[in-house]
């Protein structure tokens, strides 16, 4: 028998079984659940036609044409599905509104012998469930740090150390800047970016502190979501400050590999941000394979960008943390280091305020 999931029920559950969406692959490309796989109902021309019979003829048109699609991939639709859990034979099922599509898909595997769950309110309920956990109060930390500060590597040393980190840059496959699409893998869409960040919060404790870089609204073609951002702008910042000439070092390490073609591309990018003598300078200094004046003279603009972001915020919220050496696995345990004392100085502040007004 199918059994009808809540969205919290079906994630649960989605952490050891597999998940079907029979939604298009057009549908399934654009964003979908992580993990899940794909085996369509109906293809992309398929659903359109369907779409368009509905439209035009109604709903008992639209279906015999359905079915005339689907019976012959009944078969295969099986087979597949049993591929994905050959062991307890249970899997869940998903479509766009938890309606027709994922029912008789669930009904299909249910009669040959699986046990399927289906997603109450569909992929669209999903949805919801993400856009809504981002305005969940959490306690943030902003890692701050001007370009080349080593603030990615950092992070990965805080989660080695302990820490509960999320990596938007990873998340988003992109570092940032307009060199931050180089040697990374295709973004993905905007929703799906807040699906993986979904994703991602489920396995946080969200009691405890979580460490995020610093970033503009948008990472590349990826934005982080409003009520996140504004969580992210009112937090407390750790700001490395780390000096230039270990910058251009990391950095000259980090690109001096890559294409040169895409760097050079790169740069003609923010001609416009670098002005026309610096941004010529740079592209002299490239084509010589002098990385480290690219660097210097970029990191110029990027500095003063960053800066300028910073200074909207409270300077309250903002600690500096000098280091001399781009050490990322020691500026974590510094940084760890800082935070539990400023918590003692909070909680023994707290403390005093309820004795004094007792």
């Amino acid at each position: 028998m199918v059994r009808k999931l809540s969205v919290s029920e079906f994630l649960s559950k989605a952490r050891t079984l597999p998940v079907i969406d029979v939604r298009s692959p057009g549908e399934y490309d654009h964003a979908h659940i992580p993990g899940a796989v794909s085996i369509p109902l109906f293809d992309n021309d398929e659903r359109a036609q369907v779409g368009t019979k509905y439209k035009n003829a109604g709903k008992d048109a639209a279906v015999l044409m359905g079915l005339s699609m689907v019976g012959p991939k009944l078969a295969d639709f099986v087979k597949q599905s049993k591929k994905l859990n050959p062991q307890n034979k249970e899997v869940l099922v998903h479509c766009w509104r938890g309606g027709m599509r994922s029912g008789s898909f669930a009904w299909l595997l249910d009669t040959a012998g699986l046990t399927a769950s289906t997603l109450v309110g569909g992929y669209k309920a999903y949805r919801n469930a993400v856009l809504d956990s981002f305005a969940q109060p959490l306690k943030l930390i902003i890692l701050g740090g001007k370009t080349g500060s080593g603030k990615t590597d950092i992070l990965k040393e805080l989660a080695r150390q302990g820490e509960q980190i999320i990596d938007l840059e990873g998340l988003a496959n992109h570092k940032g800047s307009s060199y931050g699409a180089i040697g990374q893998r295709p973004q993905p869409a905007s929703e799906q970016f807040e699906n993986l960040l979904f994703q991602t919060l489920l396995t946080l404790d969200t009691s405890r502190q979580i460490w995020l870089e610093d970033e503009s609204r948008n990472i590349g073609s990826c934005f982080i979501p409003m009520a996140l951002w504004q969580q992210m702008r009112a937090a407390p910042v750790a700001f490395i400050d780390l000096p230039k000439a270990k910058r251009v070092a990391r950095l000259v390490t980090e690109y001096a590999n890559i294409d040169h073609g895409l760097l050079v591309e790169a740069t003609e990018r923010i001609r416009k941000r670098l002005g026309g003598k610096v941004t010529q300078d740079a592209l002299n200094a490239l084509a010589n394979h002098d990385y480290a004046t690219v660097a210097d003279l970029t990191l110029d603009y990027y500095d003063k960008a960053y800066l300028h972001g910073l200074s909207h915020r409270d300077p309250s919220t903002i600690q500096t943390i000098e280091t001399a050496e781009d050490d990322p696995r020691e500026t974590a345990k510094h940084l760890i280091e800082w935070v539990e004392k400023a918590n003692a100085t909070a909680a023994g502040a707290s403390i005093h305020s309820m004795s004094s007004s007792s």
